[in-house]
This record gives structure tokens, C-alpha cells and sequence, in this order.
């Protein structure tokens, strides 16, 4: 037998272990980088602290008990009113971009690069870059002094604006990104034929683009809302010490209070607030869009 014809023979066959062959490298990696380590910080969580940190052998609810504190509860409805209030900001802001990409035959490329353009940089740089344009000194209380708007600088830095713009700012293209790609999917003659029929501009929106558009929407949604929620660099160096999210409490427990049983505690807590975000996400996805839940 000639080699082509065993080379041919070996790549002819089926798989042995078919469809699931394909599935055991990502299922392995999965294993050790994600359900390990999620198992290990729930041993921790159910685990007494240590006295000089760390972990003591034994068993307590303590640190979840601990969890339902009114001060961390207050952590917590602020971390989620933040990420809430940047995913509306996004929508907002990002449908129209999306719509105005997809609309746009000539410029397309060229707004697409714009989107993604912020993503060739580090998430850090991005955000020291707006400490300049919100301290004192920076860009805008420069522009507004020099207009005359102002008489003295406003103070933007450390604040709930300063944290909300970095959010937003940040996660803006994880927004446009999915929408446009439902958009850029529309075929126009349905708009035209809803037209046609004497349907004005705000009803072909609402019952024919949004509808077309909404596991778009769904997507960004769960792709700002998400990260949002675990975000703490942005409150840490745009909000300081007084604009504290869930995601400062937790890195304050791993690193200076060495109390790692309550921010694996905590970690778990904001962790099942994000599953059931996105299952009731997905519960209105599949409840407006029957086919996607097939």
C-alpha cells in the first residue's frame, strides 16, 4: 500500500470517540481553570478564617451570615444600580450607533474600526486616560474655564459620575458590537414594506426592527451587565475610597483584610445574583423569540 493511500486511510476514519472527542479538550480545560478553582474557593467560603489569615480546618456559615451585613448590602444595591444605570446608558447610546453602522454603506469599515479601536489598548491606560479628562486640572474643567462656563473646577474625579463614565466608556463596544451584527442582518424591504402599509417611523421601529434586533440587545445587555458588576478597577481609581463596588470589597478581602473565607463568600453571592440576571434574560429572550428557545 502506498503512503498516500495510508495517509488518506488514517484521516478517513471516523473519530473513536466521535462528538465527544471533539468536547474533551475545552471539557478538560474547563476542569482545571474554572470548576476546580470554583470548588476550591467554596471549600474556602464554608471554612473559619485564620487568625493570622488564611483558613482553619472546621465548618461555618459565618461569612455568608456575614454577607447579609446592611453595609454590604448597600455594596451590593450600589454595585447593582451602577451596572444597571451603565447598561441603560449603553443601550441608549449604542442602539443608535449600531443602527447608523449598519445604515451606513460607504463608512462602514471605517465606524467599525472606531468601535473596536479602544480594545488595542489596555482597559487600564483607558482608564487613567479618563483621570485626565475629569480631575481638576484636566481636559474638560480646562475647556469649560477657558469658555467661561465655570469659574473654578468642578470636582468630577471620585465621584458616582466619574465611576459611571468610566463604565460606560469602557464597555460601550461590547454594547454596539452584538447590536449591529442583528442589524446589519435586517433586510430593508421588510422596513419598506411596513411603510407601504402605512406604518410611521416609530411603529416600523417598534414592530419591526426591535423585534428583529432584540437577541442583540439581549447579548449586549448581558455582556456590559456582567462585567459591570465584577468591575473594580474602574471604581477604584475613578471613585475612590467612597464610591466602593462589590468587586473592591472582594479584592479588599483577598489582598489587605486577608479574610479569604468572606470574600470567597462574597464572591458566591454576587455570583448567583449573575446567574439569575441571566436566566431572567434569557427567560424574555425565549418568551419573545420562540425559536431561539428550540
Amino acid at each position: 500500500m502506498s503512503i498516500r493511500r495510508r495517509v488518506l486511510g488514517v484521516f478517513s476514519r471516523r473519530p473513536a470517540l466521535g462528538g465527544w472527542g471533539l468536547l474533551f479538550p475545552g471539557g478538560v480545560w474547563l476542569l482545571v481553570f474554572f470548576a476546580l478553582p470554583m470548588l476550591l474557593m467554596l471549600g474556602v467560603s464554608l471554612m473559619p478564617r485564620g487568625t493570622y489569615g488564611g483558613v482553619e480546618p472546621g465548618f461555618t456559615l459565618e461569612h455568608y451570615r456575614r454577607f447579609v451585613d446592611p453595609v454590604y448590602l448597600q455594596v451590593l444595591w450600589r454595585t447593582v444600580m451602577w451596572a444597571g444605570i451603565t447598561t441603560a446608558i449603553c443601550l441608549l447610546v449604542g442602539y443608535p450607533l449600531a443602527w447608523a453602522i449598519a445604515a451606513s454603506r460607504k463608512h462602514r469599515a471605517f465606524l467599525l474600526f472606531l468601535v473596536v479601536l479602544p480594545f488595542w489598548t489596555s482597559f487600564l491606560v483607558r482608564t487613567f486616560a479618563m483621570i485626565f479628562l475629569l480631575r481638576d486640572t484636566g481636559l474638560i474643567n480646562s475647556a469649560l474655564l477657558g469658555l467661561g462656563v465655570i469659574r473654578e473646577p468642578v470636582a468630577l474625579l471620585y465621584t458616582p459620575f466619574a465611576v459611571l463614565s468610566g463604565l460606560v466608556y469602557g464597555f460601550l463596544p461590547l454594547m454596539v458590537l452584538p447590536i449591529y451584527a442583528s442589524l446589519e442582518k435586517l433586510d430593508p424591504a421588510m422596513l419598506e414594506a411596513a411603510e407601504l402599509l402605512g406604518a410611521r417611523p416609530v411603529a416600523r421601529f417598534i414592530r419591526v426592527a426591535l423585534p428583529l434586533s432584540l437577541p442583540g440587545v439581549i447579548a449586549g445587555i448581558l455582556l456590559v451587565f456582567v462585567p459591570s458588576i465584577g468591575s473594580f478597577l474602574t471604581a477604584d481609581l475613578l471613585g475612590g475610597a467612597k464610591q466602593v463596588m462589590i468587586g473592591n470589597l472582594v479584592q479588599n478581602q483577598f489582598t489587605s483584610a486577608r479574610n479569604w473565607p468572606f470574600g470567597a463568600a462574597a464572591s458566591f453571592a454576587v455570583m448567583a445574583l449573575v446567574l439569575v440576571a441571566v436566566w431572567l434574560t434569557l427567560r424574555i429572550r425565549d418568551r419573545d423569540d420562540p425559536e431561539a428557545a428550540r
